[in-house]
């Protein structure tokens, strides 16, 4: 019987009972059942939360949860501290690692925390006898490789535990506070905080999304008909596919760069779509090469995804690209989805979007995360083709709901102000250029530069992508592996210029000793 997760950090003791087996397949992706016909009676409401196990000098986590509502036979009443001591005894016996001896496999001795599902089998001893039963997932879950950025976190959190200072480059996650006007809205907002926020959003917010699309690039849009706020950009991109995959119409295939955002792929393998990459190569100016793609590809295709400015090569395209892929969007009749959530961090000329190529079989999304700093905030829309924002919005409200009212209100004065974006992109010009003159002085080529918040950077020669981040990692300057981001991005780093200017000039330091 499984019950909600929760978030609870159980102490590690010893027990004298230690009586029975609880063996605990760590299968991938398994879920801890305890049998209830084999616990017993006399525990008329009881609720033992395993989740988040602290295996001492292991370092694993259980995150499963276990709910008794119904009595069984063969627990005495009064012995019910003893099945809630069953949490404490699977969860601390230090011993266990010279019980089991398989400390290399467990990590033994190590406290780096991770989520245990996929490699080992241990056996712990426990004072009653439960049962494993699988529970069955999603193949397409099962599937997936783990995220990233979850590989990076982990291996940032072990030279961390070293003692090593880090200087972290890895995430594109702004580090900057709000602006003081947006904070201030999101606080005045908070009065009327009452009820669910409707899935289409404020109107307010909507017309704000407009009036900047028409400031910034020319665009004149609906704003009731062909704008929906989102919660941030990741959740809409990610949920597309659901909506525009038509697999029994042959409409079942979806287009991603490579290198590029995992989560266009993602959300195609979770729609039942299949998936085919197009490469960014330099000699392209990392962008793809549309004659090199068959007609029969176009002719399957229901979702093209692109990105400019782009991650993480930072390259940037011309209108005339997006004027040649609506074409072929109209002529082939699939959707062109263009992520423009770097639009506004360029640093020589501002970017164009989608949405000038036309609006038909054409959606851009957008976000305040990078514009404005604001990630966790959580604000984004969608916008352009009618039909498609009609069907977002019958989608969305089963799904979900918009960003809360109050972030919205803030989301309205962020979209309205220019002057905050000028300021932090003049910051991260500043970052960017100390880096482009030690790259420059070491012979080291960063040839994708134009735009975002990331640098594209060659790795020197003989080394990968992988082992150049890790001989990087070792001296505490944290980077993206290229090859994260899809096989394309071998040969390459990706440099997030999220942390402050003085941590900058002291990774530049690290870097001159380095390379």
């Amino acid at each position: 019987m499984l019950g909600e997760d929760v978030q609870d950090q159980l102490r590690p003791v010893d027990h004298p009972r230690r009586q029975g087996v609880l063996q605990v397949a760590l299968l991938r992706r398994r879920q801890l059942v305890l049998d209830d016909q084999r616990l017993g009676s006399g525990l008329l409401v009881g609720h033992l939360e395993l989740l988040e196990f602290a295996l001492a000098d292991v370092g694993a986590r259980i995150r499963a949860a276990t709910v008794l509502n119904e009595p069984c036979d063969g627990l005495h009443a009064g012995r019910t501290g003893e099945f809630l001591e069953l949490g404490e005894l699977v969860a601390g016996i230090r011993a266990l690692g010279d019980d089991s001896h398989d400390e290399a496999a467990l990590g033994g001795g190590s406290r780096s925390r991770i989520g245990l599902s996929v490699r080992h089998q241990v056996i712990m001893t426990a004072v009653w006898s439960v049962s494993l039963t699988p529970v069955p997932l999603s193949p397409v879950l099962a599937e997936q490789s783990t995220y990233p950025f979850v590989r990076l976190e982990e291996a940032k959190l072990r030279k961390a535990a070293e003692g090593v200072r880090l200087f972290d480059f890895g995430m594109g996650d702004p580090r900057g506070v709000p602006d003081d006007s947006i904070r201030r809205a999101l606080a005045d907002a908070l009065e009327d905080a009452t009820g669910y926020p409707a899935a289409v959003g404020l109107p307010e917010l909507r017309a704000a999304v407009a009036a900047w699309l028409e400031r910034r690039f020319g665009v004149v849009v609906d704003p009731d008909a062909e704008v929906i706020p989102t919660y941030g950009s990741k959740e809409a991109i990610f949920t597309l596919a659901q909506v525009i995959v038509d697999r029994a119409g042959g409409k079942d295939l979806v287009v991603v760069p490579d290198p590029g955002y995992p989560v266009y792929e993602r959300g195609a393998l979770f729609a039942g779509a299949q998936v085919t990459s197009v490469p960014l190569l330099a000699q392209n100016g990392f962008l793809p090469d549309l004659d090199a793609v068959p007609d029969e590809t176009w002719e399957r295709a229901a979702i093209v995804w692109v990105n400019y400015p782009n991650n993480p090569t930072a390259a940037t395209a011309p209108l005339g690209f997006f004027e040649r892929l609506a074409e072929l969007a109209e002529r082939f009749e699939f959707l062109l989805a263009s992520d423009e959530a770097y639009s506004e961090l360029w640093y020589d000329e501002p970017p164009p979007s989608a949405l000038q190529a036309g609006r038909r079989g054409v959606v851009a999304f957008n976000t305040l995360s990078k514009r404005s700093s604001m990630t966790g905030y959580r604000c984004g829309f969608v916008a352009g083709d009618e039909q498609v924002v009609a069907a977002l919005q019958k989608f969305r409200p089963g799904m979900g709901t918009a960003p809360q009212t109050f972030v919205q209100r803030a989301a309205v004065v962020a979209w309205e102000d220019e002057a905050h974006v000028e300021r932090i992109r003049e910051r991260y010009r500043r970052k960017r250029d100390l880096f482009l003159d030690l790259f420059h002085a070491k012979r080291i080529g960063v040839p994708g530069n134009a735009a975002t918040m990331y640098l594209w950077v060659e790795v020197p020669d003989g080394e990968g992508s992988e082992a150049f981040a890790g001989r990087l990692l070792d001296r505490g300057v944290v980077v993206a592996p290229g090859s994260y981001l899809g096989p394309a991005g071998e040969g390459y780093v990706r440099l997030a210029l999220v942390p402050s200017e003085d941590e900058c000039l002291a990774a530049i330091e690290i870097l001159d000793e380095l390379l």
